[in-house]
């Protein structure tokens, strides 16, 4: 009994020396995680509104605000430099931010940022509004993108747009105690504001250096909310952590971005090249279809030039023409500088002043002529070889007559050692050669060669 108690116990000590280990680990996984649920200081949940206003960007901030108050922060801080955007994007930004669960406070930085035109509105939306010294804010009147001013806009219409803005601004600025006569010149006047300026006509709460300064300066700060609640901010130990966006959204805005749509529409474009002219290729096809239609999708948020389109379009056509008609590289040259013009127009806006690069665009834009060029100088190639399989190998062929061919009648000849029944419009002799001129059914058309002739084959 005792010698099975020893034998046992070495086993049993290392049963519980492992229980115990895993007891442990455990415990202090579950203490971590307790940790992370319950935090020791308040929430600040930082979202980054850089660039310019679109859905996507109008979506991230959506995510965020629910984020923030799913997970009950204590604020949402909102770090803008944007030089504006489109105005449906704002104002879907800015009923987020109104309609918030969570103060919400915008802060223009760092240093030089500025919130322009849709940025403007969205700052003075916000439950604070603060800027960092030497950004500026304003500049809000309304424009049309390119593809719509050369639509005709009079003086009512202009009117009516400016109307509606600076009403709108008016609801936002009545409601948040901030200056509303001033606020209205960023829309009727075109003005900006500097962060002093701005703090001085009350259309800002604050001016602080960092993010820092500004979260100490907001603690024990009581605000009052859009609804008309008053609140007491509470950011003693604060946490401030960043929202991400999400994978997707981090896709679509690359797809959004000038010189990715440009190649996007470049290789979408030699995709359904390459299969319209080769047939049965097929992923050529597929790959410029799916490239085609994320262009489109980016042509949804991007203020695209039709012009820069239309030049785009006539590149590609002067590349055919190169291609079937000699012009010592006139046409090639032509069609080159026809679609250089067109990235360079292809999105131009005052919120995009950048639009497509050089150097992106003629690195994309130089093998695409070549390409194009040698693909079609192959497909018209190819239209002048001779048929090799079927019934058609047989035209141009030359053949032995075995029975005589009446004019106008039927009689037999010998090609490829195969006898063909056989007509032709003059009588030929038995031995004559002849050639084929085409097939009807099971019937050739010849007509008769001269002596010693022979057709090159």
């Amino acid at each position: 009994m005792n010698a099975r108690g020893n034998w046992l116990k070495p086993k049993y000590r290392m049963a519980i020396g492992l229980f115990a280990a895993l007891f442990v680990l455990c415990t202090l996984t579950l203490s971590k995680a307790a940790k992370a649920d319950n935090p020791a200081g308040p929430l600040v949940l930082e979202l980054r509104l850089d660039g310019e206003v679109e859905p996507i960007l109008a979506n991230y901030i959506d995510e965020g605000i629910t984020d923030a108050a799913q997970r009950h922060a204590a604020l949402v801080l909102i770090t803008m430099d944007t030089p504006g955007g489109l105005s449906d994007s704002m104002t879907e930004i800015i009923h987020h931010i109104l309609d918030s669960a969570v103060p919400v406070a915008v802060y223009v930085s760092p240093d030089g940022a500025r919130g322009a035109s849709a940025g403007f509105l969205i700052l003075l939306s916000a439950d604070i509004a603060a800027m960092a010294p030497g950004t500026r804010a304003g500049a809000a009147t309304p424009i049309l993108l390119p593809g719509w001013a050369s639509m005709p806009m009079d003086e009512v219409l202009r009117r009516k747009i400016n109307n509606d803005a600076t009403a709108f601004l008016r609801s936002i600025t009545d409601k948040r105690g901030r200056d509303t006569k001033l606020a209205e010149t960023a829309i009727t006047d075109a003005r900006a504001f500097t962060a002093q300026e701005a703090l001085n006509g009350h259309l800002i709460d604050l001016i602080v250096d960092d993010k820092a300064e500004l979260l100490r300066d907001l603690n024990g700060r009581e605000i009052t909310r859009f609804n008309g609640k008053k609140e007491t901010l509470s950011l003693q130990n604060y946490r401030l952590q960043e929202f991400q966006l999400s994978a997707r959204e981090r896709f679509l805005a690359r797809i959004a971005d000038p010189n990715i749509f440009f190649l996007l529409l470049i290789i979408g474009a030699l995709g359904l090249y390459t299969e319209f002219t080769h047939p049965g290729v097929v992923a050529p096809g597929v790959v410029g279809g799916i490239c085609m239609l994320l262009a489109l999708y980016a042509m949804q948020i991007l203020p695209v030039n039709l012009a820069g389109v239309l030049l785009i379009f006539l590149g590609l056509a002067l590349f055919i023409l190169e291609a079937k008609f000699t012009s010592h590289g006139v046409l090639l040259l032509g069609g080159i500088v026809s679609m250089m013009l067109g990235a360079m127009f292809l999105v131009r806006s005052p919120l995009t002043p950048a639009g497509v690069s050089f150097g992106v665009a003629l690195a994309a834009v130089l093998p695409f002529a070549f390409l194009s060029v040698f693909l079609m100088r192959l497909v018209l190639k190819s239209r002048r070889w001779k048929t090799a399989t079927g019934k058609e190998e047989l035209v141009g062929e030359e053949g032995v007559v075995t029975i005589a061919l009446p004019g106008g009648g039927e009689g037999m000849v010998r090609i490829h050692g195969e006898l063909w029944r056989a007509g032709a419009k003059e009588d030929v002799p038995v031995g004559a050669k002849v050639r084929v001129l085409r097939i009807d059914g099971l019937k050739l058309e010849v007509e008769p060669l001269a002596i010693g002739a022979s057709i090159e084959k």
